[in-house]
């Protein structure tokens, strides 16, 4: 099946749509407040008080010491939302209307194969580009050093695309095994990656530019204003506008799996292609 951008969109802002009151309150809980939590109570992880913000070392030296001071607390943001976003994939996609009760019971048996798939996706990845890479630079020959870290950039992409599916895989089709999560993302997107990232890309560019516009013009209002006003009004919009880029992006995910997937699913047995 070729992939179809305006339907894919359709369809995202469709089960938008449809579901608004639980989104609203899944995208609440574990994506905007979690956020503005973290943008009041740890500035310093959000932004670095540097004298000198040309000093990157200075700059990574606090933010370093910040997440090892915090480290709890990031790891129970982390898994806080990747249940809500596994829930909010359930809500989003699955026909029989679960409660939100179901849908956190389902993101919470799904997040440990969601987090083992993660880490699958980051090994292959490092030895698919550190081979090349790897062997560039043990040439000792500039030319080839730079081919091969050219070459390797398109490569980042092209798995990028290809394993983007697995949050779906594994929270609408119920694969609990991460090698079959990845091999499934892997065969749906198969004869479709160059479509996929162009309409990544170009998703990625409209919603830049809207928060963009966003939290300039918000932004200069605030620090217009200044004190705690600027601190707590700057963080709610930043929030609101994170949560709203991961509602967009998981409805977004489900369009195109639901386009991708069609009504039955693929064999899982079969194996990467």
């Amino acid at each position: 099946m070729k992939f179809d951008m305006g339907a894919a969109w359709n369809t995202a802002t469709g089960l938008i749509g449809k579901n608004r009151d639980m989104i609203v309150v899944v995208a609440g809980v574990f994506f905007f407040l979690p956020y503005l939590a973290t943008t009041l109570l740890m500035p310093q992880a959000m932004n670095p008080p540097v004298a000198n913000p040309e000093d990157m070392q200075a700059m990574l030296a606090v933010m370093q010491q910040t997440y090892i001071d915090y480290w709890w607390v990031m790891l129970i943001i982390f898994v806080s939302q990747g249940i809500g976003t596994l829930a909010l994939l359930v809500l989003l996609t699955d026909r029989a209307r679960p409660t939100l009760g179901d849908a956190l019971k389902r993101g919470a048996v799904s997040f440990p194969s969601y987090f083992a798939a993660n880490i699958l996706v980051v090994l292959v990845a490092a030895v698919a580009i550190m081979l090349p890479v790897g062997l560039g630079f043990a040439t000792g020959v500039a030319a080839i050093m730079v081919l091969a870290v050219m070459l390797a950039i398109p490569l980042v992409f092209y798995l990028m695309v290809k394993f983007s599916l697995i949050m779906p895989a594994i929270a609408v089709d119920g694969i609990l095994n991460p090698v079959q999560a990845l091999a499934r993302s892997w065969r749906l997107t198969k004869g479709n990656s160059l479509r996929l990232f162009l309409f990544y890309f170009l998703l990625l560019i409209a919603i830049t530019v809207v928060i963009l516009l966003a939290t300039l013009v918000l932004g200069v209002v605030f620090a217009a204003i200044g004190g705690e006003v600027e601190l707590i009004g700057n963080g709610i919009v930043t929030s609101l506008v994170n949560a709203g880029f991961v509602v967009i992006f998981l409805a977004v995910l489900a369009g195109i799996h639901r386009q991708l997937a069609g009504e039955r699913p693929e064999e899982l047995s079969e194996t990467f292609e």
